[in-house]
This record gives structure tokens, C-alpha cells and sequence, in this order.
């Protein structure tokens, strides 16, 4: 008999990525009865406070439990059933001084890292793993870079029982994705932003990124739950300006014609399929675990 139950778990560096970044596809497995996991490497320590209204002396103080409480808040709007924190610290922005912080993400030894994600992989067993791609010129945090690293090294040796046999039984996962910012939705967005007479938030030096959408291979149709990004975005408060021409400046009408697809590339597959795909988990709705 088939077991019908899934899994999808997502992995991301700093709250608030969980809802830049694919949150209306979670949305949409969470709403089809698929379990969903998110784990959240560092607590966002190094985060700016982009929200005047946010900008006050005691969340200053306190801004690590700020951080956690706003993903909560986005965890219930995303559909997210189990969110894991990691438990190190925020490396900051590249060549600051928070890279040199012992306990930053960027810092820790590789396998600590590793050893840690295994032990999560195989408490919760997921059949799709979704990651940040190799490729991350658009945006090359240390944080974005290690989840890269410490993700795919975590996929490979989960079903390793000779690896971090402290960490449980073994477990294979059958797929493992990248999340995609394609370059064509960059061109849509520019040329929104332009028709909407806003200054584009990246002038034009994205036009300097390299064109990696011949890459993907998974679009989803996520329409129905487009405007969850910007409601789970909104719940990190102190991270999101509400009246923030980045993120809220296009109409509602343009913000969701292109927000209603999101894409990835399928980089490790135990799943007999034909790329391009509509769905993270094809090839696994009817086949026995």
C-alpha cells in the first residue's frame, strides 16, 4: 500500500530568507497535507533594523528574540509545520566584523554544521530538500554560501550509516533542489518598475549577472498563494519597512503577476522523471516510501 505521507524541508541562512524565498510554494505543499519543515541556520544577530518604526533602544537589546518571535509569526502565515534552528550565530555581511565572531555560521567547522543538519534530515525524513543554488553572484552572503555547502553535504551523507552514526538511523532523501531568482523575472521586475515609474531597487548592474535560467528545471504555479511572500516579509518587522519601495512599491497587480511562479533547479534525483517539471515532488505522489 502507498504511504501518501511527504515531506518537503527547506533550508535557510537568516529569518526572514524563509519568506523572500520560496514561501509560496511552501505554502502551497503545506496546503495539499505535505509536512513541512524549515531550518534556519543562524538567529540573524548581525540584521539591520530597517524599519523605523522598529528602530527603539529596547529592541536593539533584544533583537535575537525579536528575530524569533517575527519567525514565528511567519511561520504561521507560510504554513511552515516545524521550523529548527541551527543554533549559530549571524557571520554579517562580507569582510565585516561579525566574520570573525567564533561562533558565526561562516566560521564553524564544516562538519559540525554537517553533523547537525543530518541529525534533523533523519528525525524528519523528508523526500525533497531545498537549498540555496551553487551559483549565488546576485547576492553572495557568508551565511547564503555555507547553507549552499553545509546542505549538500548534509543530503549526501544522510543515508551514509557509516556517517554521524550519532546523529540516527540513516535516511535517504530522493530529491535535493536549488531555489532560483530567475533572470527573467529581474527583467520583469526592471521593466515593472520602470513602467510604474519607480526607481529599480538594483540600477543596472544586474544586467552584469550571468544568465543561469537555461538552469531550471521546475516552475511552479504558485498563484493562489502569491501574496503569502509579502504577508510572511511583513511579519519580520524589524527587517521589512512596510512603506519600503523594495519590496511594496509595484501594484498589487504587477507585484502578483510576478510572484505567481517560482522556480528551481533539480540537482540530485533518486526519482525516474522528465525535466522540466511543475511539481517538487513528481514522480514521488504515487510511489511507496
Amino acid at each position: 500500500m502507498a504511504d501518501n505521507h511527504h515531506v518537503l524541508l527547506t533550508v535557510h541562512a537568516h529569518p526572514d530568507d524563509e519568506s523572500s524565498k520560496g514561501a509560496a510554494s511552501v505554502a502551497r505543499y503545506h496546503a495539499e497535507g505535505i509536512e513541512t519543515v524549515l531550518v534556519c541556520c543562524t538567529g540573524g544577530e548581525e540584521g539591520d533594523i530597517l524599519n523605523p518604526a522598529m528602530d527603539n533602544d529596547d529592541v536593539r537589546a533584544n533583537l535575537p528574540a525579536v528575530r524569533r518571535t517575527e519567525l514565528e509569526r511567519a511561520r504561521l502565515i507560510i504554513g511552515y509545520d516545524h521550523v529548527e534552528l541551527l543554533g549559530y550565530r549571524d557571520s554579517g555581511m562580507a569582510g565585516s566584523a561579525a566574520n570573525d565572531h567564533p561562533d558565526a555560521f561562516a566560521r564553524v567547522e564544516l562538519a559540525d554544521a554537517v553533523g547537525k543538519l543530518v541529525a534533523i534530515l533523519r528525525r524528519y525524513r523528508p523526500d525533497v530538500v531545498v537549498t540555496y543554488a551553487d551559483e549565488q553572484e546576485f547576492y553572495p552572503h557568508p551565511d547564503h554560501l555555507r547553507v549552499h555547502d553545509v546542505t549538500v553535504d548534509a543530503y549526501a551523507a544522510c543515508g551514509d550509516p557509516a556517517a554521524f552514526p550519532e546523529a540516527g538511523p540513516p535516511w535517504t532523501p530522493k530529491k535535493l533542489y536549488y531555489s532560483m531568482l530567475a533572470f527573467a523575472r529581474l527583467q520583469k521586475l526592471a521593466a515593472a518598475f520602470e513602467s510604474e515609474g519607480l526607481e529599480f531597487p538594483f540600477g543596472e548592474s544586474w544586467k552584469e549577472l550571468p544568465n543561469n535560467d537555461h538552469r531550471i528545471t521546475t516552475r511552479l504555479d504558485v498563484a493562489p498563494w502569491a501574496t503569502v511572500r509579502g504577508e510572511a516579509l511583513r511579519a519580520h518587522a524589524t527587517q521589512i519597512d512596510p512603506s519600503s519601495p523594495f519590496w511594496f512599491g509595484l501594484s498589487d497587480a504587477t507585484d502578483f503577476e510576478i510572484n505567481s511562479e517560482e522556480d528551481f533547479v533539480l540537482a540530485e534525483s533518486l526519482v525516474t522523471g522528465t525535466v522540466p517539471e511543475t511539481d517538487l515532488f513528481a514522480g514521488l505522489r504515487e510511489t511507496a516510501s
